[in-house]
């Protein structure tokens, strides 16, 4: 019973619905409800300096929308109801790319935004299965890595739980015993170049080029990851303390992107509210180098958005 304790004391809200979605969408026109406003440009950004009545859970990296989709931008800074908004546009974000893919709905365009500012170094994606999480950030890590060469490596990662029976030990290099694991991630990267002409090889030459690594979250202590683009997949199933581990090894110039479903948690011991991923979206949201987004909205297949909405 002690160490169930140990799990609920990491609990910070009562519901998981009260979770930040990691944007604001108000309702009608987003300019209706400021009082006032003195805009900036600075190089080649916008800067909304605004008085405004603000809700309670206004953060820093939030984004905010409006009901008519004529407005979107990410706050800056908050000083009580002074916000300074940057001004990045509906269209723009829908037209955001990577490794050439782009967003098929708002939620993608803004969770794209942050995976590629290089001010941003966690990045919190969470949301239904399907939604696009894995593929986003893996299409950012390869544009980030191979095209603008930002970080030196891509480091991949997640723990083992198993779904059904186990099926044993699994033979290989740490790397190779991981593989199964990171079905997600090689699925991803498929897609991504299954127009290519010779689709294997392309994947070989990628993976070589992006020096991207599997790695075993078990051997993840004592580390200092520097200058990688870390992808840290399935994190609904880690605890609070296992992902503080994993971000306490992050050294200069390295990103970390944790993605999960809270409504897929394999551990017997964690429930929502208790779970590592909702610990960090919480306790990282004012944090100005931290953005989190939840991808509304299946886009895998009808099929999958179906079996989202009714099983």
């Amino acid at each position: 019973m002690r160490y169930v304790e140990d799990y609920r004391s990491d609990q910070l809200i009562d519901d998981v619905a009260l979770l930040t979605k990691g944007f604001q969408r108000f309702e009608g026109r987003f300019w209706d409800k400021v009082n006032e406003c003195n805009t900036v440009n600075s190089g080649r950004s916008t800067f909304h300096n605004v008085t405004m009545e603000t809700p309670e859970s206004v953060f820093v990296n939030q984004y905010v929308l409006d009901e008519t989709e004529d407005f979107a931008g990410r706050i800056q800074t908050v000083e009580g109801d002074h916000l300074t908004i940057k001004d990045i546009g509906t269209e723009r974000l829908l037209h955001r790319e990577a490794w050439g893919v782009k967003p098929k709905n708002i939620y993608q365009g803004m969770a794209l935004d942050a995976l590629l500012d290089p001010n941003i170094e966690l990045v919190v994606l969470t949301g239904p299965a399907g939604c696009g999480k894995t593929f986003l950030a893996l299409a950012a890590a390869l544009e980030q890595v191979v095209e603008k060469g930002m970080y030196d490596k891509i480091m991949v990662t997640r723990n083992t739980p198993d779904i059904a029976e186990s099926i044993g030990y699994l033979p290989g290099s740490e790397e190779e015993k991981m593989l199964p694991w990171l079905g997600a991630v090689t699925d991803a990267l498929e897609a991504l170049h299954k127009n290519d002409e010779c689709s294997e090889g392309s994947m070989r030459y990628i993976m070589d080029k992006a020096n991207l690594q599997f790695k075993s979250i078990n051997f993840m202590r004592g580390r200092s990851i520097q200058n990688a683009f870390v992808l840290l997949d399935e994190c609904q199933n880690l605890t609070a303390s296992q992902l503080k581990t994993i971000i306490t090894r992050c050294g200069e110039g390295t990103k970390l992107v944790c993605s999960g479903n809270l409504a897929q948690i394999d551990s017997p011991y964690l429930t929502p509210v208790t779970s590592g991923l909702t610990y960090i979206v919480e306790r990282f949201k004012h944090f100005e180098g931290s953005a989190s987004v939840y991808l509304n909205g299946v886009v895998r297949s009808r099929l999958a958005e179906f079996a989202e909405e009714n099983l």
